[in-house]
């Protein structure tokens, strides 16, 4: 056994989200959101992190690592639980961070997904985004969607990820997951490959700049594209696409984009009013006859608006989902006003 696995067995027990390591530091834990030193830690030597790291990686990842200065990794204790692992340098020497990922994937209900979230499961081909900043639950939110299309089609699903976080069981779909460093050379080329492997679904990893032009193509190809993004909202989840490519490549990807883009789901994860775990607060963009418009003449701004009113689409904003939280008790109205978008209309919404 992993002389790490004691510390990784009591982040799950505690309810954590996080094991962070860093040298000249004791070991903290991410839990409900809150950074904590662990329980009798004591700060650990340069040495200390490197060797508690080095019994969990392969002698190529380890080289990979003296070569580079970083990597990611997967790290899997049996019955207990997957672990995404990113290992660095910073100023005292080496530190590693830890994120559980649970071996069971919640459910869309289970994680209270939008209807018109769940809806995007249901689609035949486009382009569907998740956004939000690390460790707002994209991974899971994806994973969910995911599980229900596995749940109810027969279909070929390629998931491309860096490295593999939640693994889907056998159920009706056929789901090939690949590893960016041990399946494949790259996000990229296996894009690229994927679409020579009779795909129907594709979900991919954080969109880099060079896959932008990939995933749009893809979706035109009819297939039904999934990806993440650090974006806060629906407009500047388009602006991000469309700037991630080259100038002379982006009236073409904005054309392409304004008909493939199905939906985009952008989301924060805030802590509940009772101190005991953390909530998403999600925006909602759903593909209407308006939006293909707005992306061909770079009208971006009024995405917004269009989302605002359209709630009969299941369309919501995130700061109205914020304030829907407040009222319903379940997060804070100071919490819900630190992580909203817009400072003076969400006191307006809150009255």
């Amino acid at each position: 056994m992993a002389r790490l696995d004691k510390l990784l067995k009591y982040l799950k027990s505690c309810d954590g989200s996080d094991l962070h390591l860093v040298a000249g530091q004791t070991p903290r834990v991410r839990s409900r959101g809150l950074l904590e030193p662990l329980p009798g830690g004591k700060p650990m030597s340069n040495t200390d992190v490197r060797g508690l790291v080095r019994e969990l990686v392969s002698d190529a990842q380890w080289e990979l690592y003296e070569s580079k200065l970083e990597l990611d990794f997967a790290y899997e204790m049996p019955g207990v639980a997957r672990f995404r692992a990113n290992l660095f340098c910073q100023a005292r020497g080496s530190a590693a961070v830890f994120r559980l990922i649970p071996d069971q994937i919640s459910t869309a209900e289970e994680l209270g997904l939008p209807e018109s979230v769940k809806q995007f499961a249901h689609l035949k081909s486009g382009l569907v985004l998740v956004t939000g900043p690390t460790g707002s639950g994209k991974s899971t939110t994806l994973a969910a969607i995911v599980d229900i299309i596995n749940s109810t089609y027969e279909r070929h699903v390629i998931t491309i990820e860096d490295p593999i976080e939640f693994v889907h069981p056998r159920k009706r779909a056929l789901i090939s997951q690949r590893e960016v460093g041990t399946h494949t050379k790259g996000f990229a080329r296996a894009l690229r490959s994927a679409l020579r492997q009779n795909p129907d679904v594709l979900l991919l990893g954080e969109l880099r700049n060079e896959e932008v032009e990939l995933a749009v193509s893809a979706a035109e190809m009819g297939l039904l594209v999934f990806g993440t993004l650090h974006t806060n909202s629906a407009a500047k989840t388009v602006d991000r696409l469309i700037d991630a490519v080259p100038e002379e490549m982006q009236d073409q990807v904005r054309t392409g984009l304004s008909e493939v883009l199905s939906g985009i789901v952008s989301q924060i994860l805030v802590r509940t009013r009772d101190g005991r775990g953390r909530r998403a607060a999600i925006e909602v963009l759903v593909r209407t006859s308006g939006l293909p418009n707005l992306i061909r003449e770079g009208n971006t701004p009024q995405i917004a608006s269009m989302v605002q009113s359209g709630r009969a689409y299941g369309m919501q904003l995130m700061d109205d989902h914020l304030a829907q939280l407040v009222q319903e008790g379940v997060i804070d109205a100071r919490d819900a006003y630190m992580a909203c978008v817009e400072k003076e209309r969400f006191a307006e919404l809150m009255g």
